[in-house]
């Protein structure tokens, strides 16, 4: 999700996040086994970067609509021609995806004077940066990442109307260009549940209570999504993995129930991430019949993996989140097969074919890739030892679709016979090209074992200081109310004290520079 300050976004390609189909990524199979919460090979993002009496001067034009577009469409081409076999779409942003939801419910507060019709960037931009006139709407972490997203603000007067057909549009616009992609739309519960009280609402207003009144937009888009041909959506509820009353869960529950005729004739993935996510909530969400997918994130959610062994639903497919999209190591692919192996016989296999390793199991990623870099080609002068360690998002992928491959058997297939490869992706791969996926495993290997034993991440002499800690080292000697007379009396500090912390405000001339790359 976005930063306050775009311009902290990570430094990749221009408006670009990286997201793999978070977790479609199974490489032919695959970009897809990756498909995620945002899905798609690379996630593009462009922000507004400038303050809000700046923003008429900054506002996409019809050339800046037509570089978003052709953004989009390479992102798009770069997955298939990876031969990714389920291409998300609706994963491109101005902002963030939840403010996309408002936009696609009509649930603009009444302080932007909406006129009602299709909402466009005055409306958007306002909402996200405000204007000369009123304030910004709130901005939140997303989960516990450095993302952020805009808070919806919602209340029993709130009359929602389809007002953005981002979703129908974004999926038209790939189709167009021959990929049939996956819609990814933000679940009805995760949107409602991340939502807040307007102002002069009642801040016990149960927010719940609005789903009968947003499920029949969401049968709208489905509806629309379904004329133009799409045959997978994607559905993600985070949300799950936090620790849920029964009301909440129920609530999930009925909204599949509701969405189920509607979602007739798709597949249907449902996603989490971020967490294990519960027992209860991993009852309720395998259970609704209409669901046909669901995507785990197996990294940070260790305990999760023993819910799916304790019980799958049959004829399900399992997007398992094997490969970390949170950081910027590469993975440890031999301990990832270990863990796709020990489910390999709990999820229906069906019939193998090229590209999937049992075709009800599918190799992903944790998480979205946004949170990580976007391709080590881009780190020429980077130390090779160090680069060595490292599998930024365009890494990530080969990582996936080598722990797919290995699933069928197929280690000492040569990559260069298992991929169309667009330029970027056989720069991505520039020397594993000449690597049989054996090799490729046992280079992973050598690399895990270089960092764990490399003095630059192993000192002798803190591991011993460390070592030397006594449980009194991790108590304070002096009580609270000491330490603040003392800060108090060495800093002399205000009520409400501020940092340089963050990013401060840009003059236009800082954003022109920043723009054509001299920053």
């Amino acid at each position: 999700m976005s930063e306050t300050q775009p311009a902290r976004a990570e430094t990749q390609n221009a408006a670009s996040e990286t997201t793999m189909p978070e977790r479609n990524l199974t490489q032919n199979h695959g970009h897809q086994i990756i498909t995620r919460s945002k899905a798609g090979i690379f996630k593009l993002k462009v922000y507004a970067s400038v303050a809000a009496d700046e923003l008429a001067a900054v506002e996409p034009t019809d050339a800046n609509e037509a570089l978003t577009t052709n953004l989009r469409v390479s992102i798009w081409k770069q997955m298939a021609d990876a031969g990714i076999k389920y291409v998300p779409c609706n994963t491109f942003a101005y902002y963030d995806q939840v403010l996309d939801t408002t936009a696609m419910l009509g649930a603009v507060p009444p302080r932007y004077n909406w006129s009602g019709d299709e909402i466009g960037f005055d409306t958007y931009f306002s909402m996200a940066r405000g204007n000369a006139s009123v304030p910004a709407m709130e901005m939140t972490k997303w989960f516990d990442t450095n993302y952020h997203f805009i808070v919806p603000e919602l209340g029993s007067d709130v009359k929602f109307s389809y007002s953005s057909h981002k979703a129908v549009n974004e999926y038209n616009e790939a189709k167009a260009i021959g990929v049939d992609s996956i819609p990814v739309l933000v679940g009805p519960v995760t949107y409602l549940l991340l939502s807040k009280p307007a102002k002069g609402v009642e801040k016990t207003f149960p927010l719940l209570s609005l789903l009968d009144k947003i499920l029949p937009i969401y049968k709208e888009v489905i509806a629309e999504l379904k004329a133009a041909g799409a045959s997978w959506i994607q559905f993600d509820e985070p949300t799950l993995v936090m620790d849920l009353e029964y009301h909440q869960l129920e609530a999930f529950t009925k909204a599949y129930a509701e969405l189920e005729s509607s979602l007739s004739g798709f597949d249907v993935l449902v996603e989490t991430y971020f967490s294990d996510i519960p027992g209860d909530a991993y009852k309720t969400l395998t259970s609704p019949k209409g669901v046909t997918a669901f995507r785990f994130d197996l990294v940070r959610g260790t305990k999760t993996l023993d819910l799916i062994k304790s019980g799958f639903p049959s004829g399900k497919y399992l997007f398992a989140g094997v490969v970390d999209g949170r950081n910027i190591w590469a993975n440890d692919l031999d301990a990832s097969l270990i863990t796709l192996k020990s489910v390999e016989g709990i999820v229906g296999k069906g019939k193998l074919s090229k590209y999937f390793a049992a075709n009800k199991l599918v190799v992903s990623t944790s998480c979205s890739l946004l949170h990580t870099a976007v391709d080590l080609v881009n780190e020429p002068k980077l130390d090779t030892e160090i680069k060595s360690w490292l599998a930024f998002a365009s890494q990530k992928v080969i990582e996936v679709n080598a722990l797919a491959k290995a699933l069928t058997d197929q280690k000492d297939e040569s990559p260069k016979l298992c991929f169309s490869l667009s330029l970027t992706l056989l720069l991505t791969l520039h020397i594993w090209l000449l690597f049989t996926f054996h090799a490729f495993f046992s280079a992973n290997a050598v690399a895990q074992a270089s960092r764990k034993s490399s003095p630059r991440v192993t000192n002798e002499a803190v591991q011993k200081a460390a070592a030397a800690l006594k449980g009194s080292d991790h108590r304070r000697a002096t009580d609270v109310s000491a330490r603040l007379d003392a800060q108090q009396k060495k800093l002399n500090l205000p009520i409400l004290p501020t940092t340089t912390i963050g990013s401060f405000p840009q003059t236009i001339d800082q954003h022109s520079c920043q723009a054509s790359g001299r920053a």
